[in-house]
């Protein structure tokens, strides 16, 4: 009934309305990434990289005959990289819709800004240098080159500050609770007790170790011509080092230069870099379950203030982790897609094919789908309170938690001479597996045992809250 109902066709709603909700639902949050994601964000990073090859062959004097450029010519090339606005973006959609192809519209908008130069500059050579623009590069050079800024500036500048500022609140929760005591439950069951504190330093750990691998990233690229033989460059300009200019401009870009390659550069970085990034997602959907379920156990309790938010729509006395499922879910779906882009980006047909074209295009919502997650799961670790007493009371409800210490005990006695410590494994098994054991129990079971005096003194101290170790000295370790 709803699909044969006539609507409102809201596909000609103005202004648009978002088909996604990186830009829609969540576009405040995924704003940031547009500078380097986005049509417009590529195609600005196209005019820059022509620009600047433009500029490096004239001014390392590469092409015989051609003008040297002056201060102001350099400067007013280099504005329409700062200068890219709205209007420069109608203009290549104009421009593109013409021609088809989208760096073929960047090189006809930096010529038409050639050809404009003298309005703003007087008497300039620049009209005359139509084909030093894109000249020995096929598409691909730009392109790659262009890839390759966008994800550097997107992740250095976007999305690793997010994962930093994320893992370092973690931290500080970590050392601010470093001495609270919590039951652990390994497979879900009573366990030795640790502390909060370290529990979360355990995911600082984690997420610490991926960013490090994150931050080392080789941002690579190439400027080799339609196959990757420089084989147009040599014809037309014997004389030059191509292999000299072509790592020269790559790393005056601030990129790794990559010398064998297809018609493209094979894109292995970026899967590397994609497999870094899914690694830390999903140590973040790790620390979201978990924190989700410690809520459930209401070792995490929701500070109403800090989530300023409606739990159940019709059981009014809730309050939903809906921080930690939000990240839950849009985790998974940059994983979902930073896999795909892993998969796929590093396999080309021959010496090229387009799929490659597509797929990149989706490294935003990729990364988007990550930075939404972060937002959500730095907001609900704002948002939640460490219910110490919570746990202290379930730690009271598990003294045989204290069987391995008790039996540990009892190996060590009997390694140095005790006599009567046999069988400690069978002994604490019969007495706590599958009961609930009292503190006065556990206590009594000590006293039995004969134990040294030194020792049984330190067991009968001994509390599930005590029982943590050095768990508050792990922290020490994370960084």
């Amino acid at each position: 009934m709803f699909a044969k109902t006539e609507m409102v066709d809201m596909a000609q709603i103005e202004p648009l309305i978002a088909l996604g909700p990186l830009d829609g639902r969540y576009r405040a949050q995924a704003a940031p990434l547009i500078n380097y994601f986005s049509e417009a964000g590529l195609n600005r990073a196209r005019v820059f990289v022509e620009v600047e090859w433009l500029i490096y062959l004239l001014d390392n004097r590469v092409l015989p005959g051609a003008p040297e450029l002056n201060d102001a010519e350099r400067e007013y090339l280099r504005d329409l990289t700062k200068n890219f606005d709205t209007d420069t973006i109608a203009t290549l959609a104009k421009t593109e819709a013409v021609t088809r192809h989208d760096v073929k519209a960047v090189e006809y908008y930096i010529k038409d800004r050639l050809d404009a130069a003298p309005a703003v500059l007087g008497e300039t050579s620049l009209p005359e240098l139509h084909e030093v623009v894109h000249i020995f590069c096929t598409s691909e050079d730009i392109n790659n080159l262009s890839y390759a800024l966008v994800i550097q500036a997107g992740i250095e500048n976007v999305w690793l500050p997010a994962a930093r500022s994320f893992r370092a609140d973690l931290l500080a929760r970590a050392h601010e609770n470093a001495d609270v005591p919590m039951l652990s439950r390994t497979h879900g069951q009573p366990a030795t007790p640790s502390t909060i504190g370290k529990e979360l330093a355990v995911f600082a750990y984690r997420l610490g170790r991926q960013i490090k691998r994150i931050e080392s990233t080789e941002y690579l690229g190439k400027l080799n011509g339609a196959t990757g033989t420089l084989g147009a460059h040599v014809t037309a300009v014997p004389e030059a080092d191509w292999f000299a200019i072509s790592k020269g401009f790559v790393e005056h870009l601030g990129l790794t230069w990559n010398p064998v390659t297809t018609q493209i550069e094979s894109h292995d970085w970026q899967a590397e870099l994609y497999s870094d990034i899914a690694r830390f997602n999903r140590i973040a959907h790790n620390f979201a379950t978990d924190a989700w379920t410690y809520i459930s156990l209401d070792y995490f309790h929701q500070n109403l203030a800090a989530q300023g938010s409606t739990g159940s729509s019709t059981m009014p006395h809730k309050v939903n982790p809906i921080r930690f499922e939000n990240a839950e879910a849009n985790l998974e779906i940059s994983c979902a897609l930073l896999d795909t882009l892993g998969q796929t980006l590093v396999t080309s047909r021959m010496q090229r094919d387009l799929t490659d074209s597509t797929t990149q295009r989706n490294i935003g919502n990729a990364v988007g789908h990550s930075l939404l997650a972060l937002d959500n799961l730095q907001r609900g670790l704002a948002g939640i309170d460490i219910n110490a007493e919570k746990m202290a009371a379930d730690l009271d409800q598990n003294w045989e938690v204290l069987g391995e210490a008790v039996q540990q005990a009892m190996r060590a006695a009997s390694i140095a001479g005790a006599s009567g410590m046999e069988d400690p494994y069978e002994r604490l098994k019969e007495l706590t597996r599958g009961n609930r054991v009292t503190g006065e129990q556990m206590r009594e079971f000590i006293k039995g045992l004969g134990m040294p005096a030194d020792v049984e003194e330190r067991l009968l101290k001994l509390t599930p809250a005590t029982y943590v170790g050095l768990a508050a000295d792990v922290i020490k370790y994370v960084d």
